[in-house]
C-alpha cells in the first residue's frame, strides 16, 4: 500500500488555513495532495491523458469552494470527493459529444504516440490494463484504500457508500487481480517454448 506523504491532520490545518486566506497554506494543501488526486482521477477515469485536466478541474473546484470547508471530515477526504464529481461530470460531458478524429486510422495513430521503453512502464501499462478489467465500483475502492492509502472510513465517505460496501469490493477486487494474475501467467508459459533438451 502507497500511504500520502503528509498526515491527514497537517492537510487539514493547511486547507483550514488556506480557508482564512493564508496564500502559503493553499500552495502546502495543494502539493500535499495533488498526487493523490491526479492518482485517483486516473484510475476513476480510466484515462491517464485526461488527469492532469482533471487534477486542475479538481483544485479549482476546491479552492473556489474552500470558504464552505469545516473540516469535519479530512481535507483529503473531502478533496477526493471533489475529484469523485469531477470524473463524473467529465465522463457525463464526453458522451455527450461526438468524438472526431483527422485520422482514417486513429488508433494506430493513438498507439504510435504512446511512450515505450521508459523504466517501469510495461508495469505501469500491465497495472492500468488489470485495474481497467476491474467493475468501476470495485477499482475506485482498491485505488482509494491500497493505492492512495485512504482508511475504509474515509474510502466509504468519497464513494458515498456504507464501510462494509467498501471492504467487500476490495476484497473481490483482490480476488479478481489475483485470478488475472493467475491467467495471465499461466498464458505467458504456455506461449513461452518449451525448453529443448541438449544433445
Amino acid at each position: 500500500m502507497i500511504t500520502s506523504a503528509w498526515p491527514d491532520e497537517s492537510v487539514t490545518a493547511w486547507a483550514l488555513a488556506a480557508r482564512g486566506g493564508d496564500p502559503d497554506a493553499v500552495e502546502r494543501f495543494v502539493r500535499a495532495l495533488h498526487r493523490d488526486v491526479r492518482r485517483y482521477v486516473t484510475h476513476l477515469s480510466a484515462d491517464p491523458q485526461a488527469a492532469d485536466d482533471l487534477a486542475q478541474d479538481t483544485f479549482l473546484r476546491a479552492l473556489g469552494s474552500l470558504h464552505r470547508f469545516e473540516g469535519r471530515s479530512s481535507a483529503r477526504s473531502w478533496l477526493l470527493s471533489i475529484a469523485r464529481r469531477s470524473v463524473c461530470d467529465s465522463l457525463r460531458h464526453a458522451a455527450a459529444r461526438p468524438r472526431l478524429a483527422d485520422r482514417a486510422d486513429w488508433r494506430v495513430a493513438a498507439e504510435l504516440a504512446q511512450p515505450h521503453g521508459l523504466p517501469g512502464f510495461d508495469d505501469g501499462i500491465a497495472l492500468l490494463d488489470l485495474l481497467a478489467a476491474l467493475p468501476g465500483e470495485r477499482r475506485e475502492a482498491f485505488v482509494l484504500t491500497q493505492l492512495l492509502g485512504l482508511p475504509y472510513a474515509e474510502a466509504a465517505e468519497v464513494s458515498g457508500c456504507p464501510v462494509g460496501t467498501v471492504r467487500s469490493r476490495v476484497a473481490r477486487a483482490r480476488a479478481t487481480l489475483v485470478d488475472l494474475l493467475a491467467a495471465a501467467e499461466a498464458q505467458a508459459c504456455a506461449a513461452a517454448p518449451a525448453a529443448r533438451p541438449a544433445a
